[in-house]
């Protein structure tokens, strides 16, 4: 590879919510952000903009959307016009925003759990309630429960769809049918919308993300789609995220929610970061893709191997692994709590995205075999003292 994935990077002492949360000796492998650099590309990109020295206000160029539409239009066949892009500090930010501008309080959101536990503080802190359509956990993998997520849809008020694609932390990449079948649900009953589009870069080796806009002109008109390279790119702290909305009246409603919530504005490095991750950082992403999908194969070796009671759910896209801890007889958050004190390693219990993760941790694969291999040992020895 021309990459080296391998590379120790020390972020302790940096201010890194990862690393400096907790004492020397402790492994994260919880909040969904890298231990590797970033693509060159990115990094050369804000080394000669802080060369610059001067950092005001900053109003996004022709070049920052040309950037985000290219990177659509030749990654995923989804043509993105400038017109209906709003940019925003962030997917999380966003989400809250659209919540705002389409839901009154006590008007309800639907989710598909298990699924990111932002979910649901952006639905409640906006007074509005959450409906859950739970996955069906089917053969060790997910699908979806079209006839109870249709049940929930009737309900008049349900206003509001939000759709994880990819699935955190489910893992799956919904498929073009399963899109359809659920955007034909919402079209039936007036329910927007609204997709975390958040880890679409972020996929294995033949499976392929679809954009729930790009399949239909009416999807594309009923629905908002939230992005950002801040996962792909490892780009987070830099604080940039764009919302796609191509009806007016919508982006219209959209646009005067961000400026309520005050995040209606992204700094010059996040926008320098954008461009260069999307105009250059393709073959750094193809080859990150490929080490993440190498490490989840590691993972499942090691369970198979030294952990057979554990069961790991397929990995389509994200690079958090989703695993089945039930045999330990356990609940997720005695689990993450021994996993701290006694291993040294931080990880989400799998009971922060709803109920029906009850049972489960999330794990983050995106470091270095190296620590992920720490990592799995220490949580072996930890398990071994359980059964």
């Amino acid at each position: 590879m021309k990459y080296n994935f391998d590379e120790p990077v020390n972020r302790r002492g940096t201010d890194s919510v990862k690393w400096d949360l907790d004492k020397e000796g402790v492994l994260p492998m919880w909040v969904a952000d890298m231990d590797f650099k970033t693509a060159p590309a990115v990094t050369a990109a804000l080394v000669k903009r802080a060369e610059h020295g001067v950092f005001g206000y900053t109003h996004p160029s022709a070049s920052y959307y040309t950037a985000l539409s290219g990177w659509f239009k030749r990654r995923h066949n989804w043509s993105i016009l400038q017109g209906w892009v709003l940019y925003t500090t962030g997917v999380v930010p966003a989400l809250s925003a659209v919540i705002k501008a389409f839901c009154r309080p006590g008007e309800k959101v639907l989710v598909q759990t298990p699924v990111y536990n932002c979910f649901f503080s952006s639905i409640k802190n906006n007074g509005c309630e959450t409906v859950s359509s739970p996955l069906v956990y089917d053969g060790g993998s997910y699908r979806m429960d079209f006839t109870d997520f249709e049940q929930k849809a009737a309900d008049p008020a349900v206003k509001l769809f939000l759709l994880c694609n990819p699935h955190n932390p489910a893992g799956r990449v919904w498929t073009e049918a399963e899109l359809r079948r659920i955007g034909e649900i919402c079209l039936k009953h007036d329910i927007l919308v609204v997709a975390d589009e958040i880890h679409c870069e972020l996929t294995a080796p033949g499976i392929a993300y679809t954009p729930f806009a790009s399949l239909s002109p009416d999807f594309l008109n009923r629905s908002v789609t939230c992005i950002s390279p801040s996962k792909a790119f490892n780009l987070a702290g830099l604080q940039t995220a764009n919302i796609v909305a191509a009806d007016k009246d919508l982006r219209a409603q959209i646009d005067r929610a961000l400026n309520i919530n005050e995040v209606c504005s992204i700094g010059p490095f996040g926008a320098e970061a954008l461009i260069a991750a999307y105009n250059e950082g393709g073959e750094w992403l193809d080859e990150l893709n490929v080490y993440l999908h190498e490490n989840f194969s590691f993972l499942c070796e090691f369970c198979a191997r030294n952990l057979p009671q554990l069961r790991v759910t397929p990995l389509e896209g994200t690079y958090l692994a989703w695993v089945n801890c039930k045999a330990l007889g356990r609940t997720s958050e005695e689990l993450a709590k021994e996993l701290l004190q006694k291993g040294r390693v931080r990880v989400n219990a799998g009971s922060l995205y709803g109920a029906e993760g009850e049972g489960f941790i999330r794990l983050n694969l995106a470091c270095p075999r190296a620590q992920l291999a720490e990592a799995l040992n220490r949580m072996k020895t930890v398990f071994d003292a359980l059964l």
